[in-house]
């Protein structure tokens, strides 16, 4: 359906321009209804614990059963959890905050400027808030910017946002870095599924295409 939209259904009012207009409350086609608002529920076995917290320094260690502890961490954060935290993952603290911070600067932009990135319910990508493809739809509370960053035949630098000036080159620097990063959490992970290494970099190159 929402391939066949060439518009969206209803008027775009963007989150951040409506939060900042000085509204005292949220408007009701914002509001969820209760069934799909989100809920903690109180389990007996995971209630008190925390998200796993995987070093991936260890990784580099000397020590082959440090190595082999941290894959064993992994590998049971997956089956308790399904996700885990990492932390010395190799992507610099610098540009994390070079990244988030030349984000700020876009969404600190005038909107006209923004708009000239809007997207279309053709492709997600581009400046956008969380419509519905129908009439009527409950809608999210936010603004994103979404882009294509592989596969490569997706990838299209010129609808990246190009203010402020280093928005590109430091994009496409994180990318490279994040995705070196999930090539080694994929080879882990395929490695604990009883892979041999040279299979796991076969199944990241068949993601990537």
């Amino acid at each position: 359906m929402m391939n066949q939209l060439k518009s969206w259904p209803e008027p775009v009012i963007r989150v951040q321009e409506l939060s900042q207009s000085g509204i005292k409350e949220i408007p009701q086609h914002f509001v969820k209804l209760p069934a799909d608002r989100p809920c903690f529920k109180e389990t007996a076995s995971h209630f008190d614990d925390n998200i796993p917290l995987i070093d991936l320094e260890d990784m580099k260690s000397s020590d082959e059963s440090v190595r082999q502890q941290t894959m064993e961490l992994i590998s049971q954060a997956c089956q308790d959890w399904g996700f885990f935290q990492v932390v010395n993952h190799g992507v610099s603290h610098e540009l994390m905050e070079s990244a988030r911070g030349v984000w700020r600067e876009f969404f600190h932009l005038p909107l006209e400027e923004k708009q000239k990135f809007a997207n279309s319910p053709v492709t997600y990508e581009g400046y956008g808030s969380k419509l519905g493809v129908v009439k009527g739809a409950k809608l999210d509370w936010c603004d994103y910017f979404f882009l294509h960053y592989l596969p490569e035949q997706l990838k299209d630098e010129n609808k990246w946002p190009n203010l402020p000036i280093s928005c590109r080159n430091i994009i496409a620097e994180y990318g490279q870095e994040v995705v070196k990063l999930c090539e080694r959490l994929t080879n882990i992970l395929s490695i604990n599924l009883g892979l041999a290494e040279i299979i796991s970099q076969k199944i990241w190159r068949a993601i990537m295409k």
